[in-house]
């Protein structure tokens, strides 16, 4: 049962990072190549600091405004 919780943290950190790449043309970041990579990886951290990139996590994700 203790080996599920990392598969599952696992597949929620992936999950993000397509979710946000599928969306990335929403938002108002650089659309170069090496941003768009750094800026997926990073989700959960940014997401927790910083609010432009939550604003932006949002509209990629959602579609928003």
């Amino acid at each position: 049962m203790s080996n599920i919780i990392p598969v599952i943290v696992l597949g929620i950190y992936l999950l993000g990072i397509w979710k946000f790449i599928s969306g990335y043309n929403r938002t108002n970041f650089n659309r170069q190549i090496p941003t768009k990579l750094m800026l997926a990886l990073l989700w959960p951290v940014l997401l927790a600091v910083n609010t432009a990139y939550r604003h932006n996590f949002t509209k990629a994700l959602k579609g928003g405004k």
